[in-house]
């Protein structure tokens, strides 16, 4: 399935696109299109790993589809890791992979999605959720703390995946740990 972006311009003619995004659960259709035209072709075993543990309950990954344009925003949700600080599958859950395609940023699409994630854990009794943000991502950092998460704690953000060529890279991408309290 290809994906095509529409025009930035596009968007400002019709003041009321946001209404018409659909936050919905991923299909496996939908994994091509994270790639996003090609920016994200190196995580597309990742995606296709994430999908998989969505099957066992371990993930729950969100898209924002805009008709006409595709997918336009992303949301992982982790609900169990191996990393318990980040999510215990009771009580903590972590974020990531959240982003928005450029045109579509500063819209109010990022809180939309955010709420989705967090309606979800309460209705599923969690009372925390987590997330890393890199430390140069300031817009980002703003639409967080508007949200009400909280600096928590330095993150070292090295990990590593295998692209979708099969080879494996090592990443470090100094973060700070958000957490937010669901009440």
């Amino acid at each position: 399935m290809t994906e095509t972006c529409c025009d930035p311009a596009a968007i400002t003619t019709d003041p009321d696109w946001l209404s018409q995004v659909i936050i919905r659960k991923i299909t496996k259709n939908d994994l091509p299109a994270l790639e996003w035209d090609g920016e994200y072709r190196h995580l597309r075993r990742v995606y296709a790993f994430s999908y998989q543990a969505q099957a066992s309950g371990r993930v729950v990954i969100w898209v924002a589809e805009l008709p006409g344009a595709g997918i336009i925003g992303q949301i992982f949700l982790q609900l169990l890791s191996d990393r318990l600080e980040l999510a215990d599958g009771i009580n903590r859950a972590h974020i990531y992979s959240f982003r928005i395609k450029p045109p579509y940023r500063s819209s109010g699409l990022g809180s939309l999605m955010l709420k989705k994630a967090e309606t979800f854990l309460k209705d599923n009794a969690f009372r925390c959720v987590t997330l890393n943000v890199a430390k140069n991502n300031h817009l980002a950092q703003r639409l967080y703390k508007r949200q009400g998460y909280q600096i928590i704690s330095h993150e070292s953000g090295r990990w590593s995946f295998p692209d979708d060529e099969g080879v494996w890279h090592d990443v470090e991408e100094p973060a700070w740990r958000m957490q937010k309290p669901l009440d």
